[in-house]
Protein backbone atom coordinates (compact mmCIF):
# COMPACT_ATOMS: atom_id res chain seq x y z
CA UNK A 1 0.00 0.00 0.00
CA UNK A 2 1.24 3.44 -0.13
CA UNK A 3 2.51 5.67 2.15
CA UNK A 4 0.43 8.83 3.74
CA UNK A 5 2.50 12.11 3.38
CA UNK A 6 1.63 14.33 6.13
CA UNK A 7 3.12 18.36 5.92
CA UNK A 8 6.05 18.04 8.64
CA UNK A 9 6.87 14.14 6.66
CA UNK A 10 6.72 12.00 8.79
CA UNK A 11 5.16 9.02 7.42
CA UNK A 12 2.53 6.81 7.66
CA UNK A 13 1.42 3.71 6.02
CA UNK A 14 -2.21 4.60 3.75
CA UNK A 15 -4.48 1.85 4.96
CA UNK A 16 -8.10 1.27 4.66
CA UNK A 17 -10.07 -0.48 7.95
CA UNK A 18 -11.05 -3.96 7.32
CA UNK A 19 -14.28 -4.85 5.48
CA UNK A 20 -17.82 -5.94 6.64
CA UNK A 21 -18.11 -10.05 5.48
CA UNK A 22 -21.24 -11.85 5.34
CA UNK A 23 -21.09 -15.39 7.38
CA UNK A 24 -22.48 -17.19 4.68
CA UNK A 25 -20.16 -15.95 1.92
CA UNK A 26 -16.86 -15.66 3.97
CA UNK A 27 -16.59 -18.27 6.58
CA UNK A 28 -13.31 -18.03 7.75
CA UNK A 29 -11.39 -14.85 8.86
CA UNK A 30 -7.02 -15.50 9.15
CA UNK A 31 -4.59 -13.09 10.65
CA UNK A 32 -1.27 -13.22 12.34
CA UNK A 33 -0.88 -11.96 15.84
CA UNK A 34 0.78 -8.55 16.06
CA UNK A 35 2.04 -7.51 19.85
CA UNK A 36 3.63 -3.61 18.40
CA UNK A 37 1.96 -1.09 20.22
CA UNK A 38 3.96 2.34 18.94
CA UNK A 39 1.07 3.09 17.41
CA UNK A 40 -0.66 4.17 20.70
CA UNK A 41 2.14 6.04 21.73
CA UNK A 42 3.20 7.94 18.97
CA UNK A 43 -0.54 8.96 19.15
CA UNK A 44 -0.57 10.20 22.59
CA UNK A 45 2.87 12.18 21.79
CA UNK A 46 0.78 14.27 18.90
CA UNK A 47 -2.10 14.83 21.70
CA UNK A 48 0.04 16.25 24.05
CA UNK A 49 1.12 18.22 21.63
CA UNK A 50 -2.00 19.11 20.65
CA UNK A 51 -2.17 17.75 17.16
CA UNK A 52 -4.96 15.77 15.78
CA UNK A 53 -3.29 12.80 14.60
CA UNK A 54 -3.75 11.97 10.75
CA UNK A 55 -5.84 8.52 10.57
CA UNK A 56 -2.99 6.72 9.16
CA UNK A 57 -0.91 6.67 12.35
CA UNK A 58 -3.84 4.99 14.16
CA UNK A 59 -3.48 0.76 14.07
CA UNK A 60 -6.36 -0.20 16.01
CA UNK A 61 -4.67 -3.59 17.18
CA UNK A 62 -1.58 -1.38 19.01
CA UNK A 63 -4.38 0.32 20.49
CA UNK A 64 -6.09 -2.46 22.10
CA UNK A 65 -2.56 -4.25 22.51
CA UNK A 66 -1.18 -1.06 24.25
CA UNK A 67 -3.23 -2.62 27.54
CA UNK A 68 -3.30 -5.28 29.60
CA UNK A 69 -6.44 -7.00 30.75
CA UNK A 70 -5.97 -9.53 32.67
CA UNK A 71 -6.03 -12.37 30.38
CA UNK A 72 -4.53 -15.87 32.48
CA UNK A 73 -1.80 -17.14 32.14
CA UNK A 74 -0.73 -20.70 31.13
CA UNK A 75 0.42 -22.54 34.47
CA UNK A 76 3.57 -24.59 32.62
CA UNK A 77 6.30 -23.71 30.85
CA UNK A 78 5.51 -26.20 28.06
CA UNK A 79 2.59 -24.72 27.43
CA UNK A 80 3.80 -20.89 25.69
CA UNK A 81 0.33 -19.17 25.96
CA UNK A 82 -3.42 -19.67 27.26
CA UNK A 83 -6.17 -18.71 25.28
CA UNK A 84 -9.39 -17.48 25.98
CA UNK A 85 -12.54 -15.87 24.94
CA UNK A 86 -16.13 -13.97 25.94
CA UNK A 87 -18.77 -12.65 23.94
CA UNK A 88 -20.86 -9.55 25.17
CA UNK A 89 -23.16 -7.21 23.59
CA UNK A 90 -21.52 -4.21 21.81
CA UNK A 91 -21.59 -0.94 23.46
CA UNK A 92 -22.25 1.17 20.28
CA UNK A 93 -25.10 -0.86 19.52
CA UNK A 94 -26.66 -3.88 21.43
CA UNK A 95 -27.82 -5.46 18.44
CA UNK A 96 -24.58 -6.26 17.43
CA UNK A 97 -22.12 -8.47 19.64
CA UNK A 98 -18.37 -7.88 20.59
CA UNK A 99 -15.96 -11.53 20.79
CA UNK A 100 -12.74 -10.88 22.12
CA UNK A 101 -10.06 -12.92 22.33
CA UNK A 102 -7.05 -12.82 24.69
CA UNK A 103 -4.04 -14.49 24.32
CA UNK A 104 -1.12 -14.24 27.41
CA UNK A 105 2.61 -15.40 27.42
CA UNK A 106 3.72 -18.09 29.92
CA UNK A 107 5.84 -15.46 32.51
CA UNK A 108 9.46 -16.34 32.72
CA UNK A 109 11.07 -14.57 35.88
CA UNK A 110 13.83 -12.45 34.83
CA UNK A 111 16.85 -14.60 36.84
CA UNK A 112 15.40 -17.68 34.25
CA UNK A 113 15.94 -15.36 31.11
CA UNK A 114 18.37 -17.31 27.98
CA UNK A 115 21.07 -15.22 28.09
CA UNK A 116 21.15 -12.39 25.96
CA UNK A 117 23.37 -11.22 22.74
CA UNK A 118 22.11 -7.67 22.07
CA UNK A 119 23.37 -4.97 19.64
CA UNK A 120 22.00 -1.64 19.76
CA UNK A 121 21.84 0.08 16.38
CA UNK A 122 21.98 3.71 17.12
CA UNK A 123 21.07 6.58 14.75
CA UNK A 124 23.18 9.13 15.27
CA UNK A 125 22.62 11.31 12.33
CA UNK A 126 21.86 14.77 12.33
CA UNK A 127 18.22 14.39 12.59
CA UNK A 128 18.73 13.18 16.13
CA UNK A 129 19.93 16.68 17.72
CA UNK A 130 16.49 17.22 18.93
CA UNK A 131 15.93 16.72 23.08
CA UNK A 132 12.98 14.00 22.26
CA UNK A 133 15.70 11.80 20.21
CA UNK A 134 18.92 11.29 20.91
CA UNK A 135 19.14 11.85 24.73
CA UNK A 136 15.76 10.41 25.30
CA UNK A 137 17.34 7.31 23.38
CA UNK A 138 20.25 7.57 25.55
CA UNK A 139 18.36 7.52 29.05
CA UNK A 140 16.23 4.61 27.92
CA UNK A 141 18.65 2.63 26.43
CA UNK A 142 20.20 3.42 29.88
CA UNK A 143 17.45 1.70 31.56
CA UNK A 144 17.76 -1.66 29.45
CA UNK A 145 21.84 -1.47 30.00
CA UNK A 146 20.92 -1.74 33.70
CA UNK A 147 19.12 -4.97 33.65
CA UNK A 148 21.69 -6.78 32.11
CA UNK A 149 23.45 -9.48 33.67
CA UNK A 150 26.96 -10.89 33.72
CA UNK A 151 25.98 -13.97 30.55
CA UNK A 152 24.45 -11.20 28.59
CA UNK A 153 26.51 -9.38 26.09
CA UNK A 154 25.75 -6.05 23.97
CA UNK A 155 27.30 -4.74 21.29
CA UNK A 156 27.04 -0.88 20.04
CA UNK A 157 26.83 0.14 16.54
CA UNK A 158 25.93 3.46 14.89
CA UNK A 159 25.34 5.26 11.90
CA UNK A 160 25.38 8.31 10.53
CA UNK A 161 26.83 9.20 6.32
CA UNK A 162 28.69 5.54 7.52
CA UNK A 163 28.50 3.39 9.74
CA UNK A 164 30.75 2.52 12.85
CA UNK A 165 31.52 0.61 15.59
CA UNK A 166 31.64 2.21 19.28
CA UNK A 167 31.65 -1.14 21.59
CA UNK A 168 32.25 -4.29 20.52
CA UNK A 169 30.46 -7.47 22.27
CA UNK A 170 30.78 -6.75 25.99
CA UNK A 171 29.70 -8.71 29.50
CA UNK A 172 26.65 -7.42 30.67
CA UNK A 173 28.36 -7.31 34.10
CA UNK A 174 30.85 -4.48 32.62
CA UNK A 175 27.83 -2.13 32.40
CA UNK A 176 29.94 1.28 33.45
CA UNK A 177 32.10 0.91 30.04
CA UNK A 178 28.81 0.59 28.47
CA UNK A 179 27.36 3.19 29.84
CA UNK A 180 29.67 5.17 29.25
CA UNK A 181 30.05 4.65 25.41
CA UNK A 182 25.96 5.19 24.89
CA UNK A 183 27.17 8.55 26.86
CA UNK A 184 29.71 9.72 24.73
CA UNK A 185 27.36 9.42 21.55
CA UNK A 186 26.45 12.72 19.27
CA UNK A 187 24.35 13.68 16.61
CA UNK A 188 25.70 14.62 13.41
CA UNK A 189 25.73 14.43 9.05
CA UNK A 190 23.00 12.28 7.35
CA UNK A 191 21.64 8.59 7.45
CA UNK A 192 22.80 5.10 5.60
CA UNK A 193 20.91 2.94 8.01
CA UNK A 194 21.14 -0.22 5.72
CA UNK A 195 25.34 0.13 5.64
CA UNK A 196 24.48 0.30 10.10
CA UNK A 197 22.35 -2.81 9.92
CA UNK A 198 25.29 -4.67 7.99
CA UNK A 199 27.87 -4.07 10.91
CA UNK A 200 25.49 -4.51 13.08
CA UNK A 201 24.90 -8.38 11.79
CA UNK A 202 28.17 -8.80 11.78
CA UNK A 203 28.38 -8.16 15.37
CA UNK A 204 25.44 -10.39 16.16
CA UNK A 205 26.92 -12.94 14.37
CA UNK A 206 30.16 -12.86 16.44
CA UNK A 207 28.39 -12.79 19.67
CA UNK A 208 26.15 -15.35 18.36
CA UNK A 209 24.61 -16.81 21.30
CA UNK A 210 23.02 -21.09 20.42
CA UNK A 211 19.55 -21.02 22.54
CA UNK A 212 20.18 -17.37 23.81
CA UNK A 213 18.32 -14.40 22.69
CA UNK A 214 19.85 -12.85 19.34
CA UNK A 215 18.27 -9.71 18.34
CA UNK A 216 19.73 -6.40 17.25
CA UNK A 217 17.30 -3.22 18.67
CA UNK A 218 17.48 -0.05 15.77
CA UNK A 219 16.75 3.19 17.81
CA UNK A 220 16.02 5.68 14.95
CA UNK A 221 13.56 8.78 13.78
CA UNK A 222 13.56 6.22 10.83
CA UNK A 223 15.11 8.96 8.72
CA UNK A 224 16.57 6.82 6.16
CA UNK A 225 17.65 9.66 3.70
CA UNK A 226 20.90 9.36 2.50
CA UNK A 227 22.62 6.88 -0.12
CA UNK A 228 21.60 3.93 -2.60
CA UNK A 229 19.10 2.56 0.32
CA UNK A 230 16.57 0.26 -1.19
CA UNK A 231 14.05 -0.41 1.13
CA UNK A 232 12.77 -4.14 -0.52
CA UNK A 233 17.05 -5.20 0.05
CA UNK A 234 16.75 -3.94 3.40
CA UNK A 235 13.49 -6.47 4.08
CA UNK A 236 15.49 -9.30 2.32
CA UNK A 237 18.12 -8.63 4.75
CA UNK A 238 16.20 -8.22 7.85
CA UNK A 239 14.23 -11.09 6.54
CA UNK A 240 17.34 -13.43 5.73
CA UNK A 241 18.94 -12.89 9.09
CA UNK A 242 15.92 -13.90 10.91
CA UNK A 243 16.10 -17.63 9.74
CA UNK A 244 19.37 -17.53 10.83
CA UNK A 245 18.12 -16.87 14.30
CA UNK A 246 18.72 -13.24 14.87
CA UNK A 247 15.89 -10.74 15.34
CA UNK A 248 15.65 -6.99 14.56
CA UNK A 249 13.42 -4.75 17.02
CA UNK A 250 12.56 -1.24 16.26
CA UNK A 251 12.40 1.52 18.92
CA UNK A 252 11.25 5.21 17.48
CA UNK A 253 11.94 8.49 18.80
CA UNK A 254 11.46 11.85 17.38
CA UNK A 255 9.16 13.84 15.37
CA UNK A 256 8.85 16.10 11.89
CA UNK A 257 10.47 13.27 10.02
CA UNK A 258 9.75 10.34 12.13
CA UNK A 259 9.23 7.20 9.62
CA UNK A 260 6.30 4.98 11.14
CA UNK A 261 5.96 3.00 8.14
CA UNK A 262 9.49 2.06 7.84
CA UNK A 263 9.79 1.60 11.70
CA UNK A 264 6.55 -0.83 11.80
CA UNK A 265 8.01 -3.04 8.48
CA UNK A 266 11.32 -3.46 9.72
CA UNK A 267 10.37 -5.27 13.09
CA UNK A 268 7.07 -6.95 11.36
CA UNK A 269 9.86 -8.42 8.93
CA UNK A 270 12.82 -9.20 11.55
CA UNK A 271 10.00 -10.94 13.97
CA UNK A 272 10.41 -8.46 16.65
CA UNK A 273 8.03 -5.66 17.93
CA UNK A 274 7.72 -1.87 17.44
CA UNK A 275 7.70 0.60 20.09
CA UNK A 276 7.47 4.48 20.30
CA UNK A 277 9.73 5.85 22.70
CA UNK A 278 8.18 9.33 23.77
CA UNK A 279 8.37 9.90 27.34
CA UNK A 280 11.27 7.91 29.89
CA UNK A 281 8.13 6.65 31.57
CA UNK A 282 7.50 4.88 28.18
CA UNK A 283 11.06 3.53 28.09
CA UNK A 284 10.48 1.98 31.48
CA UNK A 285 7.82 0.32 30.62
CA UNK A 286 9.10 -1.08 27.37
CA UNK A 287 12.75 -2.13 28.44
CA UNK A 288 12.00 -2.42 32.27
CA UNK A 289 8.93 -3.53 33.01
CA UNK A 290 8.23 -5.61 29.88
CA UNK A 291 12.13 -6.68 29.22
CA UNK A 292 11.37 -10.32 28.77
CA UNK A 293 8.71 -9.94 26.42
CA UNK A 294 10.38 -7.64 24.43
CA UNK A 295 13.47 -9.67 24.40
CA UNK A 296 12.59 -13.36 24.74
CA UNK A 297 10.02 -14.97 22.07
CA UNK A 298 8.29 -17.81 23.86
CA UNK A 299 6.18 -19.06 20.68
CA UNK A 300 6.79 -18.15 16.61
CA UNK A 301 4.99 -17.64 14.06
CA UNK A 302 1.24 -17.27 15.95
CA UNK A 303 -2.07 -17.50 13.83
CA UNK A 304 -5.56 -17.27 14.51
CA UNK A 305 -8.26 -18.13 12.59
CA UNK A 306 -11.81 -17.81 13.28
CA UNK A 307 -14.79 -19.90 10.89
CA UNK A 308 -18.02 -18.30 11.84
CA UNK A 309 -21.35 -20.43 11.93
CA UNK A 310 -23.91 -18.56 8.89
CA UNK A 311 -26.63 -20.27 11.21
CA UNK A 312 -25.91 -17.65 13.79
CA UNK A 313 -23.84 -15.09 12.21
CA UNK A 314 -24.83 -12.70 9.35
CA UNK A 315 -21.61 -9.94 9.68
CA UNK A 316 -18.80 -10.33 11.04
CA UNK A 317 -15.95 -7.58 11.03
CA UNK A 318 -12.13 -7.51 12.63
CA UNK A 319 -10.73 -4.39 14.20
CA UNK A 320 -7.49 -3.76 13.43
CA UNK A 321 -4.56 -6.04 12.24
CA UNK A 322 -4.88 -4.81 8.25
CA UNK A 323 -1.59 -5.15 7.80
CA UNK A 324 -1.74 -8.49 9.52
CA UNK A 325 -4.05 -10.51 7.18
CA UNK A 326 -3.40 -13.82 5.95
CA UNK A 327 -5.08 -15.95 3.29
CA UNK A 328 -7.11 -18.89 4.30
CA UNK A 329 -4.49 -21.03 3.29
CA UNK A 330 -1.84 -19.53 4.67
CA UNK A 331 -3.03 -20.55 8.32
CA UNK A 332 -2.06 -24.22 7.77
CA UNK A 333 1.13 -23.50 5.40
CA UNK A 334 4.20 -23.43 7.94
CA UNK A 335 6.22 -21.32 5.48
CA UNK A 336 4.47 -18.65 5.65
CA UNK A 337 5.86 -15.88 8.55
CA UNK A 338 3.85 -14.51 11.01
CA UNK A 339 4.27 -12.98 14.60
CA UNK A 340 5.94 -14.36 17.44
CA UNK A 341 4.78 -13.80 20.74
CA UNK A 342 7.49 -12.53 23.92
CA UNK A 343 7.22 -14.06 27.43
CA UNK A 344 4.39 -12.56 29.46
CA UNK A 345 2.56 -10.46 26.28
CA UNK A 346 -0.48 -10.17 26.10
CA UNK A 347 -2.62 -10.14 22.15
CA UNK A 348 -6.42 -9.18 22.74
CA UNK A 349 -8.44 -9.03 19.09
CA UNK A 350 -11.93 -7.82 18.90
CA UNK A 351 -14.58 -9.15 16.25
CA UNK A 352 -17.69 -7.01 15.79
CA UNK A 353 -20.74 -9.70 15.00
CA UNK A 354 -23.92 -8.64 13.82
CA UNK A 355 -26.29 -11.83 14.58
CA UNK A 356 -28.39 -13.50 12.31
CA UNK A 357 -31.67 -11.86 12.55
CA UNK A 358 -30.75 -8.64 14.50
CA UNK A 359 -32.13 -6.74 11.56
CA UNK A 360 -29.33 -4.53 11.59
CA UNK A 361 -26.99 -5.85 8.74
CA UNK A 362 -25.32 -4.01 6.48
CA UNK A 363 -24.30 -5.93 4.06
CA UNK A 364 -27.06 -6.72 1.37
CA UNK A 365 -26.78 -10.71 0.94
CA UNK A 366 -25.93 -11.98 -2.95
CA UNK A 367 -29.18 -13.32 -4.72
CA UNK A 368 -27.26 -16.56 -5.69
CA UNK A 369 -24.29 -16.93 -3.08
CA UNK A 370 -24.00 -17.81 0.62
CA UNK A 371 -22.49 -20.94 2.29
CA UNK A 372 -24.20 -24.35 2.56
CA UNK A 373 -24.85 -25.42 6.01
CA UNK A 374 -22.72 -28.50 6.90
CA UNK A 375 -22.05 -31.05 9.75
CA UNK A 376 -22.76 -28.54 12.85
CA UNK A 377 -23.71 -25.60 11.40
CA UNK A 378 -26.95 -25.41 13.33
CA UNK A 379 -25.81 -26.07 16.46
CA UNK A 380 -24.94 -24.11 19.62
CA UNK A 381 -21.98 -23.11 17.98
CA UNK A 382 -20.98 -19.44 17.48
CA UNK A 383 -17.81 -19.86 16.05
CA UNK A 384 -14.47 -22.24 15.73
CA UNK A 385 -11.06 -20.99 16.67
CA UNK A 386 -8.33 -22.19 15.64
CA UNK A 387 -4.82 -21.33 16.54
CA UNK A 388 -1.29 -22.39 15.42
CA UNK A 389 2.02 -21.34 16.24
CA UNK A 390 6.08 -22.96 16.55
CA UNK A 391 8.10 -23.60 19.57
CA UNK A 392 11.00 -21.37 19.23
CA UNK A 393 13.59 -23.04 17.14
CA UNK A 394 10.74 -25.03 15.93
CA UNK A 395 9.77 -26.16 12.70
CA UNK A 396 6.16 -27.82 12.63
CA UNK A 397 3.52 -26.03 14.03
CA UNK A 398 1.21 -27.29 16.65
CA UNK A 399 -2.51 -26.55 16.63
CA UNK A 400 -4.84 -25.35 19.43
CA UNK A 401 -8.51 -24.58 18.72
CA UNK A 402 -11.73 -24.49 20.78
CA UNK A 403 -15.84 -23.74 19.86
CA UNK A 404 -17.29 -20.24 21.26
CA UNK A 405 -21.19 -21.15 21.84
CA UNK A 406 -23.67 -18.67 21.22
CA UNK A 407 -25.18 -19.23 24.48
CA UNK A 408 -21.45 -17.40 25.95
CA UNK A 409 -23.24 -14.55 25.52
CA UNK A 410 -23.08 -12.43 28.98
CA UNK A 411 -25.33 -9.44 28.80
CA UNK A 412 -22.79 -7.79 31.52
CA UNK A 413 -19.39 -7.50 29.56
CA UNK A 414 -16.44 -7.99 32.33
CA UNK A 415 -14.49 -4.67 32.82
CA UNK A 416 -11.66 -6.52 30.47
CA UNK A 417 -14.19 -6.26 27.85
CA UNK A 418 -15.47 -2.73 28.06
CA UNK A 419 -12.24 -1.20 28.24
CA UNK A 420 -10.97 -2.88 25.19
CA UNK A 421 -14.42 -2.18 23.17
CA UNK A 422 -13.45 1.59 24.65
CA UNK A 423 -9.78 1.45 23.63
CA UNK A 424 -11.20 -0.04 20.16
CA UNK A 425 -14.15 3.13 20.08
CA UNK A 426 -11.14 5.53 20.44
CA UNK A 427 -9.41 4.29 17.81
CA UNK A 428 -12.37 4.42 15.59
CA UNK A 429 -12.86 8.01 16.66
CA UNK A 430 -9.60 9.14 15.71
CA UNK A 431 -9.95 7.30 12.07
CA UNK A 432 -13.11 9.00 11.68
CA UNK A 433 -15.92 7.30 13.30
CA UNK A 434 -17.26 5.16 10.61
CA UNK A 435 -18.00 2.17 12.68
CA UNK A 436 -19.43 3.78 15.87
CA UNK A 437 -22.85 3.98 14.80
CA UNK A 438 -24.83 5.77 17.96
CA UNK A 439 -21.60 6.14 19.73
CA UNK A 440 -20.06 9.75 20.46
CA UNK A 441 -16.62 10.84 22.26
CA UNK A 442 -19.23 11.30 25.53
CA UNK A 443 -20.09 7.61 25.65
CA UNK A 444 -16.38 6.93 24.53
CA UNK A 445 -15.30 8.44 27.62
CA UNK A 446 -18.14 7.04 30.09
CA UNK A 447 -17.37 3.24 28.71
CA UNK A 448 -13.48 3.99 29.81
CA UNK A 449 -14.07 5.57 33.12
CA UNK A 450 -16.73 3.07 33.73
CA UNK A 451 -14.00 0.22 33.13
CA UNK A 452 -10.63 1.59 34.84
CA UNK A 453 -10.80 -0.53 37.50
CA UNK A 454 -7.33 -1.14 39.63
CA UNK A 455 -5.33 1.44 37.17
CA UNK A 456 -1.66 1.12 39.26
CA UNK A 457 -0.08 2.66 36.43
CA UNK A 458 -1.96 5.58 35.75
CA UNK A 459 -2.46 4.43 32.10
CA UNK A 460 -6.09 3.83 32.56
CA UNK A 461 -6.52 7.85 33.71
CA UNK A 462 -4.28 8.44 30.99
CA UNK A 463 -6.55 6.96 28.34
CA UNK A 464 -9.31 9.17 29.41
CA UNK A 465 -6.97 12.48 29.51
CA UNK A 466 -6.27 11.65 26.01
CA UNK A 467 -9.86 11.33 24.93
CA UNK A 468 -11.01 14.63 26.20
CA UNK A 469 -7.62 15.94 24.44
CA UNK A 470 -8.97 14.10 21.34
CA UNK A 471 -12.38 15.48 21.50
CA UNK A 472 -11.03 19.12 22.47
CA UNK A 473 -8.91 19.08 18.91
CA UNK A 474 -11.67 18.04 16.73
CA UNK A 475 -14.23 20.25 14.59
CA UNK A 476 -16.93 21.45 16.91
CA UNK A 477 -16.08 18.59 19.93
CA UNK A 478 -16.94 15.84 17.58
CA UNK A 479 -14.97 13.84 14.69
CA UNK A 480 -17.03 13.17 11.50
CA UNK A 481 -19.43 10.62 12.03
CA UNK A 482 -19.25 10.87 15.95
CA UNK A 483 -21.92 13.07 16.85
CA UNK A 484 -22.42 14.52 20.45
Amino acid sequence: MPSAEIANTEQYEAREDNPIHRASEQLVSTFSVDVDTGSYSNVRRMLNDGIRPPADAVRAEEFINYFHYGHPAPTRADTPFRVTTELAPAPWNAKRQLLMIGIKGYEVPAAKLPPANLVLLIDTSGSMDEPDKLPLLKRSLALLVRQLRPQDRVSIVVYAGSAGLVLPPTPGNRQGEILAALERLQAGGSTNGGEGIQLAYAMAKQAFIPGGVNRVLLATDGDFNVGVVDRRALETLVADQRQHGIALSTLGFGKGNYNDEMAERLADVGDGNHAYIDTALEAQRVLVQQMGGTLHTIARDVKVQVEFNPAHVAEYRLIGYENRLLRREDFANDKVDAGDIGAGHEVTALYEITPVGSGVERVPALRYGGAVATGGANSGELAHLRLRYKQPGGADSQLIETPIAASALAQRPSNALRLAAGVAGFADALRGGTHLERWNWTAIESTVRGARGEDKDGQRAELVRLIQAARGLSEGGATPGVSE
